[in-house]
């Protein structure tokens, strides 16, 4: 921004307003100040502190509710700026630059908050179960997939989240991937990680192709979100078929030498969950039941949601024309979000898990919220 008028300042101040004013009835923030004040109250109750899963989930709830109402508070403090500037953009036309920056600050709020209205689902707030799944083509596509798992986990780290490979499978050749999972714990984990849920399409010289020829590779992620306590999945121990396994891996002295990695079965579904990450065999199993949980619940969730275009996108093959995003390093370097038409030509911050992912994941939330609420 160059220059701006007085008129455009008003114009500009009024839009803020109305949407502001949208924002604040639909997110009510005098609802989320009454419910912090009671959590408060809860914490500092000496009966609460004999139940530690009760603690952790009211710690996290006011822990997102101070961030929205920081938010809100830091928003409210700009647009009396911006309005003070407005009267003395009126009487001194100098303090044009000083009303454009203050301006620039109060819509940069405003974009989070209205961003924070996209991560409204119930299961927004909670952790991330991140998989990956290599498609066909064998070496090439499963060095891919781990070119994916470093992409995640380095935006995990950037992020602040706390990530954990809970299940691995190696290539052949011990150097790829076939699958992993990954759970990021963290506020707002699954509300962001499941803008990634799709097939992810790589072109590039491939660097085990000797005559340096271009190859096409793809990948699947699938997110379902860490279902915590408040949400209730119900399944019968009857319905489970649990088998232990040796846990596989490229080799050394971290490698499970004992039938600990946990694999089961919910039968009426053909659902499957496993964890190999654990030498303990119990903590394994834990770590699998609540992927489990969570997949069931994510697949009740799809019921209800049968008719949606989400849905079907979600149910592609990993193969040609069926990718939400193309990678592209040669012969030119970009990277294309195909349901935004969102592109950048730094490939290289994009799969460093740089906040240019972060910018692809908000578009595209941005645009499926507006598009659902139409």
């Amino acid at each position: 921004m160059t220059g701006i008028t007085l008129k455009e300042l008003e114009q500009r101040i009024n839009e803020i307003t109305e949407k502001s004013d949208i924002l604040f009835k639909s997110l009510d923030i005098s609802k989320k100040r009454v419910r912090l004040e009671k959590i408060k109250e809860s914490l500092n109750s000496p009966e609460i502190w004999t139940d530690n899963v009760k603690i952790a989930g009211l710690n996290k709830e006011k822990r997102i509710l101070e961030t929205e109402i920081s938010l809100f508070n830091n928003f409210e403090t700009k647009s009396e700026e911006l309005l003070i500037a407005r009267e003395l953009l009126e009487e001194d036309s100098s303090m044009e630059f000083e009303a454009i920056k203050v301006l620039s600050e109060t819509e940069k709020i405003l974009s989070k908050i209205e961003f924070r209205k996209m991560l409204g689902g119930e299961t927004d707030p909670l952790n991330a179960i991140l998989n990956i799944n290599a498609g066909a083509g064998g070496r090439e596509s499963q060095d891919w997939a781990v070119m994916l798992s470093r992409m995640y986990l380095r935006w995990g780290e950037r992020k602040g989240f706390k990530t954990e490979i809970i299940d691995r499978v190696t290539g052949d050749d011990a150097s790829g991937l076939k699958s992993m999972t990954i759970i990021f714990d963290g506020d707002y984990a699954y509300g962001y990680a499941k803008a990634e849920i799709g097939v992810h399409r790589l072109v590039r010289i491939s660097p085990f192709d000797s005559n340096k020829r271009r190859h096409t590779s793809f990948a699947s992620v699938f997110v379902t979100p860490e279902i915590d306590d408040s949400i209730e999945v119900d399944i019968d121990e009857k319905d489970l078929k649990i088998d232990t396994f040796r846990a596989g891996g490229a080799g050394g002295q971290h490698v499970n030498t004992t039938d600990s990695a946990i694999r089961i079965t919910h039968i009426p579904t053909g659902m499957v969950a496993q964890c190999q990450n654990e030498r303990s065999q119990h903590k394994n199993k834990a770590t699998a039941m609540k992927i489990l949980r969570s997949k069931l619940y994510e697949m009740e969730m799809k019921k209800k949601m049968e008719e949606s275009a989400e849905h079907e996108k979600q149910k592609m093959g990993i193969d040609f024309g069926s990718q939400i995003r193309s990678y592209v390093l040669h012969p030119y370097k970009m990277v294309k979000d195909h349901r935004t038409d969102f592109e950048t030509g730094n490939a290289e911050a994009v799969l460093n898990g740089e906040e240019l992912l972060d910018e692809i994941m908000e578009n595209y939330l941005l645009k499926y919220g507006e598009e659902n609420e139409k």
